[in-house]
């Protein structure tokens, strides 16, 4: 009983208590799910549905950034995009900050959008090569009513300071950039309207490798000093691992594993995930793990295969993998991952 607790162990209590609130994450995904019908429309073709998403979900807690690995055409964008609400969703919830973001009109919504901003991919086409960077940058904080008149300049000549590029880039055009100083206006303008949490789509996947780590140490920067939760979407584990708080691993529409990241990376759990792991690059002469290759291509989503996904693929499969899905299984309140091993 709380009464003939000591006054340390029933701080320590409420401190679990609290601990295990879901409120304490800014970002809560719950059993999503999205399906595309494909096809279909005269001459006899067949409608097909594309399950892009199913049954995901995870949170994000205030100030982390949680790292999303997986092959290409596994959902991540897509997830990126519903979470938004730039796509909308077959079923399950997204809940930011206690807000259920399905149950919002378009109005509510929108005044919802300032806390949630993204990084595309492709800063080439991300900008619009007839608008300034100033145009870019300010946009948004007049549409949300943040400033006016000469402060409109004003904060975007500091957020173009604090994204690492010149003061005489806000009379400048895209075309006048380098990619990697693009995307630092598109982060710039991700900013702008003062977000909490950002989705960050591959945001160095169309960069050199020589700038690649310049705006990914801009990031971190920044999620430090503007207080940042980040989706952070990528194929590439290097740069997950230098980012990211925790991994969450995708394949096929599913998470096949969540965890820390220097227990997922020392430790997987899942054969996938190992497989992933084991094709990073090490910079250290003789300290290159054993390749797993990985036989035959990734399932079509129009029709995956029964039980696990992974199992026509995977080397340590089991004739029960492909009867009916794994269990979730839980060894901690970190880790999380579906496989019977």
């Amino acid at each position: 009983m709380i009464g003939k607790m000591s006054e340390t162990e029933h701080s320590q209590e409420k401190e679990r208590v609290k601990q295990d609130l879901p409120q304490r994450a800014i970002l809560e995904v719950d059993r999503l799910v999205k399906h595309f019908v494909v096809g279909g429309r005269g001459l006899g073709r067949r409608a097909e549905t594309l399950k892009a998403l199913d049954d995901v979900s995870f949170h994000i807690a205030p100030g982390e950034t949680l790292g999303l690995v997986g092959e290409s055409g596994c959902g991540k964008t897509t997830l990126g995009r519903i979470i938004l609400r730039l796509i909308e969703s077959t079923s399950g919830r997204v809940i930011f900050d206690g807000v259920d973001l399905f149950d919002l009109g378009a109005r509510a919504m929108r005044a919802l959008r300032g806390r949630m901003q993204i990084i595309f991919q492709d800063p080439f086409s991300s900008l619009n090569p007839r608008f300034t960077v100033e145009a870019t940058v300010t946009e948004g904080m007049r549409l949300f009513g943040l400033a006016r008149g000469r402060e409109l300049r004003d904060r975007a000549a500091d957020l173009i300071e604090k994204v690492g590029l010149p003061a005489d880039a806000l009379d400048r055009y895209p075309h006048e950039f380098s990619g990697g100083q693009r995307q630092r206006v598109g982060i710039a303008r991700a900013l702008s309207v003062e977000p909490e949490f950002v989705v960050c789509d591959e945001p160095v996947s169309a960069l050199d490798v020589s700038v690649q780590a310049q705006v990914i140490n801009l990031l971190i920067d920044l999620r430090s000093a503007m207080g940042l939760s980040y989706l952070f979407i990528s194929h590439d584990l290097s740069v997950v691992k230098h980012i990211s708080d925790r991994v969450a691993v995708m394949y096929l529409g599913k998470i096949v594993e969540i965890g820390a990241v220097a227990a997922l990376f020392d430790a997987p759990r899942h054969p996938y995930t190992r497989a992933l792991i084991s094709a990073v690059p090490v910079p250290e002469p003789g300290g290159r793990t054993k390749r797993i290759i990985l036989e035959g291509d990734v399932p079509s989503p129009i029709d995956p295969p029964p039980g696990c996904a992974f199992h026509p693929r995977c080397p340590q499969a089991q004739p029960e993998c492909a009867l009916a899905e794994p269990p979730l299984k839980r060894p901690d309140d970190h880790t999380m991952y579906r496989c019977i091993l």
